[in-house]
């Protein structure tokens, strides 16, 4: 008399390895656009804190900051100063965060500074640009780099 033998034919493998493919080729598209959208989200909210945080370094020191990295943090145990106000963090002082690109124009007076937001790489980390002046209105393009005449972020 033959044993019966337990498990999973070869067929039965193949259909739920199949399944397994179908339902992994409709997801990750989806999580790829919402990882892109969270890394956009995180740009235009480093924007607002950049405009606040520049808003202020010009309340105490009176001028505006003429690099991004003097907004960063101190070193332990010192006090804040115009070179280091200790504002912001020390990753989004080093000009990277979220997959996007943060560059500082200007400033070092009081004639204004600009702000530009890039994703690190278009299509994977993010699709738009962004812009901010000493207005405080973010600008944004969806193609290329977004300037003071680009069209508010709505």
């Amino acid at each position: 008399m033959k044993k019966q033998q337990k498990g999973f034919s070869l067929i039965e493998l193949l259909i739920v390895v199949a399944i397994i493919l179908i339902i992994a080729a409709i997801a990750i598209p989806n999580l790829m656009r919402s990882k892109m959208a969270a890394n956009e989200a995180s740009a235009v909210a480093a924007l607002r804190t950049l405009n606040t945080s520049a808003v202020a370094y010009s309340t105490t020191w009176g001028i505006f900051p003429g690099a991004l990295a003097s907004l960063g943090p101190v070193a332990s145990g010192t006090a804040p100063t115009s070179a280091t106000a200790d504002l912001i963090d020390s990753v989004l002082a080093g000009g990277t965060k979220a997959g996007y690109n943060f560059t500082w124009t200007g400033g070092g007076g009081t004639t204004g500074y600009s702000i530009s937001a890039a994703p690190v790489s278009t299509g994977v980390t993010g699709q738009r640009y962004f812009f901010t002046d000493q207005s405080g209105v973010i600008r944004v393009n969806p193609s290329t780099t977004a300037t003071s005449a680009s069209s508010p972020l709505s």
